[in-house]
């Protein structure tokens, strides 16, 4: 720890650099922390000149992840995840009448999906307070010590039930002021001059990519946190593929277009819970749910019919 100390100009540093990247803009992440805009920029500057790394490059468009910022907040993240479930353990008995309930998903979903639904959720739920373990990685690992758990065919078992939410979609996506080539025939994503890739993708994106770049282009980026792949799709970087459990609201409200066909990987989203959890308000919470995936999926459908998202709610309720 005491090395750490002289690696950091301040720990308020870490937390301003997490915040700015999970919430994806320095004034969203201001707002957080209740602070101004120029005060996260200079924090986030400071960082990068103690680190003598540039954390984010300032472009037109926003600020966009480096390849050290992607690796820094990666590492971080996963210690914040870490030491916020310590403290959980060790807190103070909630309120009374207040009842945690802990959501496992992954990061991505957490910061796209759900955090812009989360006044409407604490205005539905008054009484909960919702936690998160987050899973940067592929959307797995154990059920166990959470009370609703977002898996893909996780299945039934003797002591949880599998709540099919929809089939697993991929589309590819892009910011409406980005525009990239049309895809080639027999290609899923266009030839463009940015491919927004995920190491380590689960399933694998190798194939679905055009073997032909957008005429006189060339270069892509590549993470390995599904969230900024997000994040740098929202910004203008480039074509990315949307998991619709994760960008149905981005797409929805216009945040993010479609820009080729619908691919179902065979596999179903799900939310796990125990059979007999203790608490009917998770059940509450997974109807909750669904009915908000129900509603961006129909409002989707309604801007893009040729994506054929009508059939998705009858598709899942056939399993």
């Amino acid at each position: 720890m005491a090395r750490l100390r002289h690696l950091l100009p301040s720990f308020n540093a870490l937390v301003t650099f997490e915040a700015a990247v999970r919430c994806g803009t320095f004034a969203r992440a201001a707002k957080e922390l209740c602070v101004t805009g120029p005060a996260v920029s200079r924090t986030i500057g400071r960082l990068e000149a103690h680190l003598g790394v540039a954390l984010f490059r300032r472009t037109s468009a926003g600020a966009v992840l480096t390849e050290e910022g992607s690796a820094l907040f990666c590492g971080i993240s996963a210690s914040f995840d870490e030491i916020e479930k310590t403290l959980l353990r060790v807190r103070q008995p909630p309120r009374s009448g207040i009842r945690t309930v802990v959501l496992s998903a992954s990061s991505a979903f957490a910061t796209h999906w759900f955090m812009p639904r989360l006044a409407d959720f604490q205005e539905r739920f008054p009484k909960v307070d919702i936690r998160f373990q987050l899973i940067s990685g592929p959307l797995g690992g154990s059920v166990d010590g959470v009370d609703i758990a977002m898996r893909f065919d996780h299945g039934s078992g003797p002591r949880h039930m599998a709540r099919a939410v929809m089939p697993e979609l991929l589309v590819p996506i892009r910011a409406p002021h980005f525009h990239g080539a049309d895809a080639p025939a027999g290609a899923f994503l266009p030839a463009v001059d940015r491919i927004i890739n995920l190491s380590n993708a689960e399933p694998d994106w190798s194939g679905l990519f055009s073997d032909h770049r957008a005429e006189g282009k060339s270069g892509g980026l590549q993470f390995s946190d599904y969230t900024v792949v997000v994040q740098a799709a929202l910004l203008g970087q480039g074509i990315a593929l949307g998991w619709l459990n994760v960008v149905s609201y981005l797409l929805a409200r216009g945040e993010l277009v479609p820009v080729g066909p619908v691919m179902k990987t065979g596999r179903t989203c799900e939310l796990v819970t125990a059979r007999n959890p203790g608490m009917p308000v998770i059940f509450d919470i997974c109807s909750w749910m669904e009915t908000e995936f129900n509603a961006d999926m129909k409002c989707i459908d309604a801007q893009y019919p040729d994506l054929a998202l009508a059939s998705v709610k009858d598709a899942v309720g056939r399993r």
